[in-house]
Protein backbone atom coordinates (compact mmCIF):
# COMPACT_ATOMS: atom_id res chain seq x y z
CA UNK A 1 0.00 0.00 0.00
CA UNK A 2 2.91 2.46 0.52
CA UNK A 3 4.31 1.53 -2.74
CA UNK A 4 0.95 2.42 -4.68
CA UNK A 5 0.65 6.10 -2.86
CA UNK A 6 4.46 6.68 -2.88
CA UNK A 7 3.62 6.36 -6.98
CA UNK A 8 3.39 8.67 -9.43
CA UNK A 9 -0.30 8.18 -10.46
CA UNK A 10 -2.96 11.00 -9.41
CA UNK A 11 -5.15 10.23 -6.31
CA UNK A 12 -3.62 6.87 -6.21
CA UNK A 13 -3.85 6.31 -1.93
CA UNK A 14 -3.90 2.63 -1.17
CA UNK A 15 -4.71 3.30 2.28
CA UNK A 16 -8.00 4.41 1.65
CA UNK A 17 -10.64 2.02 3.42
CA UNK A 18 -12.55 1.09 0.65
CA UNK A 19 -10.55 1.67 -2.46
CA UNK A 20 -10.11 -0.66 -5.24
CA UNK A 21 -6.29 0.04 -4.89
CA UNK A 22 -6.35 -1.16 -1.27
CA UNK A 23 -7.78 -4.49 -2.28
CA UNK A 24 -5.57 -4.58 -4.78
CA UNK A 25 -2.63 -4.01 -2.73
CA UNK A 26 -3.50 -7.03 -0.04
CA UNK A 27 -4.33 -9.42 -2.80
CA UNK A 28 -0.77 -9.21 -4.68
CA UNK A 29 0.81 -9.01 -1.02
CA UNK A 30 -0.89 -12.36 -0.29
CA UNK A 31 0.35 -13.72 -3.71
CA UNK A 32 4.09 -12.71 -2.85
CA UNK A 33 3.68 -14.25 0.65
CA UNK A 34 2.51 -17.83 -0.92
CA UNK A 35 5.52 -17.27 -3.53
CA UNK A 36 7.67 -16.75 -1.21
CA UNK A 37 6.49 -20.13 0.86
CA UNK A 38 6.78 -22.01 -1.68
CA UNK A 39 9.95 -21.38 -2.73
CA UNK A 40 10.88 -21.73 1.07
CA UNK A 41 9.41 -25.22 1.26
CA UNK A 42 10.96 -26.46 -1.74
CA UNK A 43 14.32 -25.46 -0.59
CA UNK A 44 13.28 -27.45 2.38
CA UNK A 45 13.09 -30.21 0.03
CA UNK A 46 16.06 -30.05 -2.15
CA UNK A 47 18.26 -31.26 0.54
CA UNK A 48 18.33 -34.62 2.78
CA UNK A 49 18.45 -32.56 5.66
CA UNK A 50 15.84 -30.87 5.79
CA UNK A 51 12.91 -33.24 3.42
CA UNK A 52 10.03 -34.16 4.76
CA UNK A 53 6.99 -36.54 3.69
CA UNK A 54 7.68 -38.41 -0.01
CA UNK A 55 10.27 -36.07 -0.56
CA UNK A 56 12.42 -37.32 2.22
CA UNK A 57 11.18 -41.19 1.15
CA UNK A 58 13.09 -40.10 -2.08
CA UNK A 59 15.79 -39.03 -0.55
CA UNK A 60 15.97 -41.88 2.22
CA UNK A 61 16.07 -44.23 -0.75
CA UNK A 62 18.93 -43.13 -2.17
CA UNK A 63 21.13 -43.08 0.42
CA UNK A 64 23.98 -45.60 -0.01
CA UNK A 65 22.02 -48.86 2.03
CA UNK A 66 18.95 -47.71 0.98
CA UNK A 67 15.92 -46.95 4.00
CA UNK A 68 12.35 -47.18 3.57
CA UNK A 69 9.52 -46.11 6.13
CA UNK A 70 9.02 -48.89 8.30
CA UNK A 71 5.13 -49.12 7.37
CA UNK A 72 2.91 -49.93 10.64
CA UNK A 73 3.27 -53.57 12.24
CA UNK A 74 0.16 -55.78 13.90
CA UNK A 75 0.89 -57.00 17.04
CA UNK A 76 0.85 -60.84 18.32
CA UNK A 77 1.08 -62.97 21.06
CA UNK A 78 -0.47 -66.19 23.36
CA UNK A 79 -3.53 -65.87 24.22
CA UNK A 80 -5.64 -68.63 26.58
CA UNK A 81 -9.37 -69.84 27.40
CA UNK A 82 -10.43 -72.55 29.50
CA UNK A 83 -13.20 -75.07 28.35
CA UNK A 84 -14.75 -78.50 27.77
CA UNK A 85 -11.72 -80.55 26.45
CA UNK A 86 -11.70 -81.41 22.81
CA UNK A 87 -14.01 -78.51 22.35
CA UNK A 88 -13.02 -77.20 18.98
CA UNK A 89 -11.84 -73.01 18.83
CA UNK A 90 -12.31 -71.79 15.15
CA UNK A 91 -9.46 -69.99 12.70
CA UNK A 92 -10.40 -66.85 12.37
CA UNK A 93 -12.23 -66.20 16.07
CA UNK A 94 -12.40 -62.73 17.20
CA UNK A 95 -12.14 -61.47 20.66
CA UNK A 96 -11.96 -58.26 22.89
CA UNK A 97 -9.67 -56.52 24.77
CA UNK A 98 -11.77 -54.36 27.64
CA UNK A 99 -11.29 -51.22 25.60
CA UNK A 100 -12.52 -52.25 22.58
CA UNK A 101 -9.37 -53.44 20.39
CA UNK A 102 -9.98 -56.35 18.69
CA UNK A 103 -7.90 -59.31 18.03
CA UNK A 104 -8.60 -62.57 15.66
CA UNK A 105 -7.40 -65.89 16.64
CA UNK A 106 -4.89 -68.24 13.69
CA UNK A 107 -5.11 -71.81 13.25
CA UNK A 108 -7.99 -73.82 14.64
CA UNK A 109 -7.17 -75.47 17.74
CA UNK A 110 -8.43 -78.16 20.29
CA UNK A 111 -8.92 -77.32 24.17
CA UNK A 112 -6.50 -80.19 25.34
CA UNK A 113 -6.11 -82.76 28.76
CA UNK A 114 -5.35 -79.52 30.94
CA UNK A 115 -8.87 -77.61 30.17
CA UNK A 116 -7.40 -75.00 27.87
CA UNK A 117 -6.47 -74.35 24.63
CA UNK A 118 -3.19 -71.71 23.94
CA UNK A 119 -3.76 -69.81 20.11
CA UNK A 120 -1.74 -67.13 18.76
CA UNK A 121 -3.80 -63.76 18.42
CA UNK A 122 -3.18 -60.78 16.18
CA UNK A 123 -4.55 -57.41 16.22
CA UNK A 124 -7.20 -56.20 13.87
CA UNK A 125 -5.90 -52.98 13.57
CA UNK A 126 -1.64 -52.32 13.05
CA UNK A 127 -0.28 -50.32 15.50
CA UNK A 128 1.55 -50.02 18.91
CA UNK A 129 -2.30 -49.41 20.63
CA UNK A 130 -2.57 -53.56 20.00
CA UNK A 131 0.39 -53.96 22.06
CA UNK A 132 -1.14 -56.11 25.42
CA UNK A 133 0.87 -57.03 28.74
CA UNK A 134 0.65 -60.57 29.63
CA UNK A 135 -2.76 -61.28 31.67
CA UNK A 136 -4.77 -58.87 30.07
CA UNK A 137 -8.28 -59.83 29.70
CA UNK A 138 -9.49 -61.12 26.04
CA UNK A 139 -13.16 -62.08 25.59
CA UNK A 140 -14.56 -63.56 22.46
CA UNK A 141 -17.26 -61.40 20.35
CA UNK A 142 -19.06 -64.54 19.87
CA UNK A 143 -20.36 -67.97 21.69
CA UNK A 144 -18.03 -70.42 21.03
CA UNK A 145 -19.41 -73.52 22.15
CA UNK A 146 -17.64 -75.63 24.82
CA UNK A 147 -15.22 -72.83 25.81
CA UNK A 148 -15.38 -70.12 28.31
CA UNK A 149 -15.91 -66.53 26.68
CA UNK A 150 -13.46 -64.98 29.08
CA UNK A 151 -9.66 -65.67 28.49
CA UNK A 152 -6.68 -63.80 29.29
CA UNK A 153 -3.36 -62.86 27.12
CA UNK A 154 -0.62 -65.88 28.24
CA UNK A 155 2.16 -63.77 27.56
CA UNK A 156 2.86 -60.46 26.42
CA UNK A 157 1.51 -59.72 22.40
CA UNK A 158 4.12 -57.18 21.10
CA UNK A 159 5.36 -56.27 17.93
CA UNK A 160 2.46 -53.12 17.16
CA UNK A 161 4.22 -50.46 15.83
CA UNK A 162 2.92 -47.26 14.36
CA UNK A 163 3.46 -45.87 10.52
CA UNK A 164 7.41 -44.37 10.83
CA UNK A 165 7.82 -40.45 11.61
CA UNK A 166 9.66 -38.19 9.65
CA UNK A 167 12.06 -37.55 12.40
CA UNK A 168 12.43 -41.04 12.67
CA UNK A 169 13.00 -41.56 9.35
CA UNK A 170 15.16 -38.90 8.71
CA UNK A 171 17.75 -40.27 11.64
CA UNK A 172 18.25 -43.69 9.98
CA UNK A 173 18.89 -41.68 6.69
CA UNK A 174 21.35 -39.89 7.61
CA UNK A 175 22.90 -42.59 9.72
CA UNK A 176 23.43 -44.55 6.13
CA UNK A 177 24.78 -41.54 4.67
CA UNK A 178 27.56 -41.38 7.19
CA UNK A 179 28.15 -44.73 7.92
CA UNK A 180 27.96 -46.74 4.60
CA UNK A 181 27.70 -50.35 4.83
CA UNK A 182 30.86 -52.57 6.02
CA UNK A 183 30.11 -55.89 5.40
CA UNK A 184 29.27 -56.61 8.99
CA UNK A 185 31.03 -53.86 10.68
CA UNK A 186 30.11 -52.41 14.22
CA UNK A 187 27.80 -49.36 12.67
CA UNK A 188 26.32 -52.44 10.43
CA UNK A 189 24.40 -54.41 13.33
CA UNK A 190 23.09 -51.05 14.53
CA UNK A 191 21.63 -49.79 11.09
CA UNK A 192 20.02 -53.32 10.90
CA UNK A 193 18.71 -53.06 14.40
CA UNK A 194 17.33 -49.62 13.37
CA UNK A 195 15.70 -51.16 10.27
CA UNK A 196 13.24 -53.50 12.30
CA UNK A 197 9.85 -51.49 12.97
CA UNK A 198 10.04 -50.29 16.32
CA UNK A 199 13.53 -49.94 17.19
CA UNK A 200 14.45 -46.41 18.21
CA UNK A 201 17.96 -46.65 19.43
CA UNK A 202 20.68 -49.38 19.36
CA UNK A 203 24.10 -50.17 20.44
CA UNK A 204 26.62 -52.80 19.61
CA UNK A 205 29.76 -53.31 22.36
CA UNK A 206 32.70 -52.61 19.81
CA UNK A 207 34.20 -55.82 21.87
CA UNK A 208 32.08 -58.72 21.99
CA UNK A 209 30.88 -59.79 25.29
CA UNK A 210 30.92 -63.63 24.29
CA UNK A 211 33.61 -64.59 22.39
CA UNK A 212 32.90 -65.21 18.54
CA UNK A 213 29.25 -63.34 19.37
CA UNK A 214 27.74 -60.22 18.45
CA UNK A 215 25.50 -58.42 21.18
CA UNK A 216 22.58 -56.08 20.09
CA UNK A 217 21.30 -53.97 22.77
CA UNK A 218 18.35 -51.96 21.27
CA UNK A 219 15.06 -50.20 23.00
CA UNK A 220 11.78 -49.65 21.71
CA UNK A 221 10.69 -45.61 23.01
CA UNK A 222 7.83 -45.53 21.06
CA UNK A 223 5.97 -48.80 20.68
CA UNK A 224 6.63 -49.99 23.91
CA UNK A 225 6.51 -47.09 25.72
CA UNK A 226 4.00 -48.53 28.30
CA UNK A 227 7.29 -50.29 29.60
CA UNK A 228 9.54 -47.54 29.65
CA UNK A 229 10.70 -48.05 26.11
CA UNK A 230 12.44 -51.65 27.22
CA UNK A 231 11.67 -54.13 24.40
CA UNK A 232 9.22 -57.08 26.09
CA UNK A 233 10.24 -60.63 25.83
CA UNK A 234 13.30 -62.40 26.28
CA UNK A 235 16.68 -62.50 25.06
CA UNK A 236 18.44 -64.98 23.15
CA UNK A 237 19.33 -65.37 19.57
CA UNK A 238 17.23 -66.06 16.11
CA UNK A 239 14.94 -69.00 15.23
CA UNK A 240 17.13 -70.24 13.11
CA UNK A 241 20.42 -70.44 14.90
CA UNK A 242 20.82 -73.77 16.41
CA UNK A 243 24.01 -73.23 18.61
CA UNK A 244 22.11 -71.63 21.58
CA UNK A 245 18.20 -70.88 22.53
CA UNK A 246 15.94 -68.76 20.21
CA UNK A 247 14.94 -65.21 21.98
CA UNK A 248 10.80 -64.36 22.07
CA UNK A 249 8.70 -61.12 21.67
CA UNK A 250 10.40 -58.05 20.60
CA UNK A 251 13.81 -59.66 20.79
CA UNK A 252 13.05 -62.03 18.31
CA UNK A 253 12.26 -60.02 16.11
CA UNK A 254 15.32 -58.26 15.93
CA UNK A 255 17.23 -61.51 15.94
CA UNK A 256 15.23 -62.92 13.02
CA UNK A 257 15.76 -59.89 11.07
CA UNK A 258 19.64 -59.29 11.41
CA UNK A 259 20.38 -62.91 11.30
CA UNK A 260 20.05 -63.54 7.46
CA UNK A 261 21.84 -60.16 7.02
CA UNK A 262 24.72 -60.76 9.21
CA UNK A 263 28.75 -62.61 8.09
CA UNK A 264 28.17 -66.42 8.04
CA UNK A 265 29.92 -67.04 11.37
CA UNK A 266 28.66 -64.73 13.98
CA UNK A 267 26.05 -65.80 16.81
CA UNK A 268 23.90 -62.67 17.19
CA UNK A 269 22.31 -62.19 20.64
CA UNK A 270 19.10 -59.62 20.50
CA UNK A 271 19.30 -58.33 24.04
CA UNK A 272 17.17 -55.84 25.90
CA UNK A 273 19.34 -53.35 28.63
CA UNK A 274 18.03 -53.56 31.91
CA UNK A 275 16.20 -51.04 33.67
CA UNK A 276 17.54 -48.74 36.81
CA UNK A 277 15.51 -46.81 38.46
CA UNK A 278 16.90 -43.56 39.92
CA UNK A 279 15.35 -41.26 42.15
CA UNK A 280 16.21 -37.39 43.04
CA UNK A 281 15.39 -35.55 46.03
CA UNK A 282 15.19 -31.54 45.15
CA UNK A 283 15.39 -29.29 47.85
CA UNK A 284 13.45 -25.88 47.54
CA UNK A 285 11.17 -26.76 45.05
CA UNK A 286 7.83 -27.73 46.91
CA UNK A 287 5.96 -24.55 45.43
CA UNK A 288 6.43 -25.70 42.02
CA UNK A 289 3.19 -25.94 39.85
CA UNK A 290 2.59 -29.39 38.56
CA UNK A 291 3.32 -28.48 35.11
CA UNK A 292 6.67 -27.29 36.51
CA UNK A 293 7.19 -30.94 37.68
CA UNK A 294 6.13 -32.81 34.78
CA UNK A 295 8.91 -30.67 32.96
CA UNK A 296 11.25 -31.46 35.67
CA UNK A 297 10.43 -35.18 34.81
CA UNK A 298 11.18 -34.50 31.20
CA UNK A 299 14.41 -32.77 31.82
CA UNK A 300 15.93 -35.77 33.18
CA UNK A 301 14.50 -38.48 31.23
CA UNK A 302 16.13 -36.34 28.50
CA UNK A 303 19.29 -36.07 30.73
CA UNK A 304 19.37 -40.30 30.83
CA UNK A 305 18.62 -40.40 26.71
CA UNK A 306 21.21 -37.95 26.43
CA UNK A 307 23.94 -39.64 28.35
CA UNK A 308 23.76 -43.26 29.44
CA UNK A 309 24.54 -46.04 27.34
CA UNK A 310 24.42 -49.80 27.71
CA UNK A 311 27.90 -50.25 26.03
CA UNK A 312 29.76 -48.90 29.46
CA UNK A 313 29.79 -48.09 32.89
CA UNK A 314 28.49 -43.96 32.87
CA UNK A 315 28.59 -41.88 35.20
CA UNK A 316 26.30 -38.60 35.70
CA UNK A 317 27.64 -36.07 38.19
CA UNK A 318 25.56 -34.07 40.25
CA UNK A 319 26.15 -30.75 38.39
CA UNK A 320 24.61 -32.78 35.71
CA UNK A 321 21.35 -33.17 37.08
CA UNK A 322 21.12 -29.65 38.11
CA UNK A 323 22.09 -28.03 35.31
CA UNK A 324 19.31 -29.86 33.56
CA UNK A 325 16.72 -28.49 35.83
CA UNK A 326 17.98 -25.16 35.57
CA UNK A 327 17.78 -24.86 32.05
CA UNK A 328 13.91 -25.19 32.60
CA UNK A 329 14.03 -21.60 33.72
CA UNK A 330 11.39 -20.17 36.18
CA UNK A 331 12.61 -22.02 39.30
CA UNK A 332 13.54 -21.10 42.00
CA UNK A 333 16.54 -21.37 43.81
CA UNK A 334 17.51 -25.56 44.43
CA UNK A 335 20.04 -27.92 45.62
CA UNK A 336 20.15 -31.55 44.88
CA UNK A 337 19.79 -33.65 47.77
CA UNK A 338 18.99 -37.37 47.07
CA UNK A 339 21.31 -39.54 46.18
CA UNK A 340 24.03 -38.37 48.53
CA UNK A 341 26.68 -40.00 46.62
CA UNK A 342 28.12 -39.02 43.65
CA UNK A 343 28.78 -39.42 40.76
CA UNK A 344 25.57 -41.64 40.05
CA UNK A 345 26.64 -44.81 37.78
CA UNK A 346 25.09 -47.38 35.70
CA UNK A 347 27.18 -50.29 34.22
CA UNK A 348 27.23 -52.24 31.28
CA UNK A 349 23.84 -54.12 29.91
CA UNK A 350 21.59 -51.33 32.10
CA UNK A 351 20.05 -48.13 31.36
CA UNK A 352 18.95 -45.13 33.80
CA UNK A 353 15.25 -44.47 34.20
CA UNK A 354 13.82 -42.02 36.16
CA UNK A 355 12.27 -43.22 39.46
CA UNK A 356 10.58 -41.05 41.97
CA UNK A 357 11.57 -37.12 42.02
CA UNK A 358 11.40 -35.78 45.83
CA UNK A 359 10.43 -32.42 46.51
CA UNK A 360 11.55 -30.98 50.07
Amino acid sequence: MQDITASDLPNADGFLRRAVLRVLAWVVAGMAYLHDGYLDWISLQSTPFTATGEYLEGWAALAPTPVLREAPTYASGPATWSGVVNSPLPASTVCNRNDGVQYITGAAATVGIGGTVTVTVTALVAGSNGNTDSGTPLAFASVIEGIGSNGAASGPITGGTDLELDGSLNARMLESYGAPPHGGNQADYVTWALEVPGVTRAWVPPVPLIPGAVTVFFMMDVSEAAHGGFPQGSNGVASLETRDIAASGDQLAVANYIYPLRPVTPIVYAVAPIATAQSFTLQGLTGISTPQQAQVSAALTTLFLQKDSPLATVSIEQSDVAAAVTAIGGLPSFAVTSPSSWPIVSTVGYLFTLGTVTYT
